[in-house]
Formats: structure tokens, C-alpha cells, sequence
């Protein structure tokens, strides 16, 4: 073969071989397109699972144990599907979710303190009193409020009996104190609803309101006994039963701010310690004005952040429930609550769905069991606006 027919040949094998580079080209070009295509799903899969891991967590637990109780208690209050409820095994303690055979279910630990944080948050006589949990449906407290007698003994004298103490028993019943949120079932089923901290909000302002009411003023039945509902008498007639008062001097006003101190030191030094001052902010408004003889206020605002006013040394906490400075009213209470009220609770906070009765909204009956009343009639002094 001659070098002039050479190129001849060669031309269409190089045409043969760049068709075909060009068609593996193609082929690699779709297939990379192909993988790329693929990798974009993963990574809005991906960035969709980032999104539903970042929502606040129901419950704070590990996957193996925490995470399938949080599951099911979300798609109950979602959905209502009880099967995922029963289908768990229940092996925490009393907050964990549970069934009950009513169909009710236990809050998760994380969102019962959440809502036990609110309560404690606001204006409450829970904030200094005794605060307790229980299992029983009753609380019962051990006072001592005899004193034991003694004598001096001489050699050769025989011994005289002397007083034994008295042991009073006061039973702190717990009553059922509900919520009846609702939320309609198109914003339940929306994925970026926040159902957890919503519950917990509703139910945390419902609760705290009718508590912290009748901690004060409650009557006891159904409900727990305020400090308030117990009789009241002159504190130099005092007596185991009642609640003693101090005199303002004036009917419906301070005769003087010196009434204060009588007030303070009405109270028990074995109880001063730990006094406080509850009053509402209308009281507290006009006590804040008050100064002693040497034109010095007797209110001081909290030296930091967070810190309660104090009076004459003592805190105050603003209890809006107390009554207005008015004629014959016991506005102002001094006392060491921690002593003088009991709060009795049971742990558990249980939330029953229904569906049905309030259509297209979705009810939530949440209940929780709390008691409170007075443990120490000693520990807790009145002020009242009378001339005696």
C-alpha cells in the first residue's frame, strides 16, 4: 500500500471513532445527570428529616427508650390513635405516657414540668408555701402545737406528772382541678405546629389562675381551702383554728405605717425568720408610699434582677387574688407560708382527646389533683383594715 492511499483509508475510522466517543459521551453525560438528579432527592429527604429532627422534642429522651413514647403521645393528640399508645411498653415511672382504662393518658415528663415551671412562674402562693407530692388522694400533716411541761426536781421530792404534747392532724384533700383546651383538626394535622408547647401554654395559664385563686380565697369544697376561708380573730384572743389579725386603726386605711411593724412582730420569732408579705398591687401601690418617722420609705425594690421587693426587710409577693384595702378587709397577710400552707399534688397530668363533641375543633380535657390549706394556723399573720 502507497503512502498516498493511506490517508484515504484512514479518514472513515476516524469518523467511526469520534460517533462513537460522541455516543459515550452522551451516555456519561446522562448518567451523571442521572446520579445528580438522585442526589438532590437525598438531599431534600435529607433536609426534610433535619426539619422534622428540629421541632421542640416532646419528651426529653434517647431514641431507644424516649423517642417511641414521644411518637405515640404526638399522634394521639394529633390523630387519636390509641394503637400506638397501647402497642408501647410502659416502663417509667409515674410521668411517663400510660393508658388508663377510661382512655386517658399521662403527660411525658417534659411536658409536665413545663407546665409545673409556669405555675411557679406566676404570682402564686405555690411560689412560698409547702409544696408536696403524693400519691394518696389525701395529705396529711403532723403538727405539734403543745408544749410539753417540765419542772424542777429535788433530790428527795417526788415527781409531779406534767403536760403531755398535743398532736393536731390537719388532712389536705386533693380535688381535680381540669382545662378544656381546642384546637381545630386542620391545625393539628399541620406539620409545623408546635402542639407540645401549645397544650402546655394553655393549660399552664388555665391551671395557675384558678390555683393561685383558691389558695387564697378557695372555699375547700372541690377545690382547695385559701388561707383566707378560715375564721379570723383578734391576735391577743388568738387561739389553734383561726387565723389571728393585727388592727389597721382606721376603718378601710392605715391609721399609721407604724401598724406594719405591730404586724411583723405579731408573728412568732420562730416564724419571722422566713416571714413574707402578700398583698395585691393596689395594696401594694399605697404601702409603697409609706415612710417612718424620718421621712424614710418602708418598700426597698429588689437590689437585682429577679429579686422580690421587700418591707421592712421582709419579701413581698404581689398575689393579685388578695383583696383591696376596704373596710373590714384582711388585705395584707404576714408569714412563713412554708410553714403556714401546705400545696399537696400528685405527680401525674392527665390529657383525654375528644374529637367529637366540639366539631371540626378537637378537645382536650387535661385534669390534674391538687390540694392546699392551711398546716400552721401560728405561722400565718393579718392585716385588717378596722379601727379595731
Amino acid at each position: 500500500m502507497s503512502e498516498a492511499e493511506r490517508p484515504a483509508r484512514g479518514a472513515p475510522d476516524v469518523k467511526s471513532a469520534m460517533i462513537g466517543f460522541l455516543s459515550d459521551f452522551r451516555d456519561f453525560q446522562a448518567e451523571i445527570k442521572s446520579k445528580l438528579h438522585k442526589q438532590e432527592e437525598r438531599l431534600t429527604m435529607l433536609d426534610r428529616k433535619t426539619m422534622i429532627a428540629g421541632r421542640p422534642a416532646l419528651a426529653a429522651a434517647t431514641e431507644a427508650d424516649g423517642a417511641p413514647h414521644q411518637k405515640a403521645f404526638e399522634a394521639y393528640l394529633r390523630s387519636g390513635d390509641e394503637d400506638a399508645m397501647r402497642g408501647l411498653e410502659m416502663e417509667g415511672k409515674a410521668l411517663s405516657t400510660a393508658v388508663a382504662a377510661d382512655g386517658g393518658y399521662l403527660v411525658d415528663p417534659e411536658t409536665a414540668e413545663t407546665v409545673k415551671s409556669v405555675l411557679k412562674s406566676n404570682a402564686s402562693i405555690r411560689a412560698i408555701a409547702n409544696v408536696v407530692n403524693v400519691e394518696a388522694t389525701s395529705f396529711d400533716v403532723l403538727i405539734d402545737h403543745g408544749e410539753m411541761g417540765s419542772g424542777w426536781a429535788t433530790e428527795t421530792g417526788s415527781m409531779i406528772e406534767t403536760d403531755t404534747p398535743q398532736i393536731e392532724r390537719v388532712t389536705i384533700p386533693l380535688h381535680e382541678l381540669s382545662a378544656l383546651p381546642k384546637a381545630s383538626q386542620r391545625l393539628l394535622d399541620d406539620s409545623a405546629f408546635d402542639i407540645d408547647g401549645w397544650l402546655a401554654g394553655r393549660i399552664a395559664d388555665k391551671f395557675s389562675r384558678a390555683e393561685a385563686a383558691a389558695f387564697v380565697n378557695g372555699d375547700g369544697v372541690d377545690k382547695p381551702k385559701g388561707f383566707l376561708a378560715h375564721p379570723t380573730t383578734d391576735n391577743e384572743i388568738w387561739d389553734w383554728g383561726e387565723l389571728g389579725y393585727v388592727a389597721s386603726g382606721a376603718d378601710g386605711a392605715f391609721a399609721s405605717a407604724d401598724v406594719l411593724i405591730d404586724l411583723v412582730y405579731a408573728l412568732g420569732a420562730e416564724y419571722r425568720a422566713n416571714g413574707t408579705f402578700v398583698m395585691n398591687s393596689k395594696t401594694a401601690g399605697t404601702v409603697r408610699k409609706l415612710k417612718d418617722g424620718d421621712g424614710r420609705f418602708l418598700w426597698s425594690d429588689g437590689l437585682a434582677a429577679g429579686e422580690p421587693a421587700r418591707l421592712l426587710g421582709y419579701p413581698v409577693l404581689i398575689a393579685e387574688d388578695m383583696p383591696d384595702i376596704a373596710s373590714g378587709e384582711h388585705a395584707i397577710a404576714f408569714g412563713d407560708f412554708a410553714s403556714g400552707y401546705t400545696v399537696a399534688e400528685r405527680p401525674d397530668l392527665r390529657v383525654l382527646r375528644d374529637p367529637f363533641s366540639a366539631k371540626p375543633h378537637v378537645l382536650f380535657y387535661a385534669t390534674k389533683r391538687v390540694g392546699g390549706d392551711v398546716s400552721d394556723f401560728a405561722a400565718i399573720k393579718l392585716l385588717k383594715f378596722s379601727a379595731s
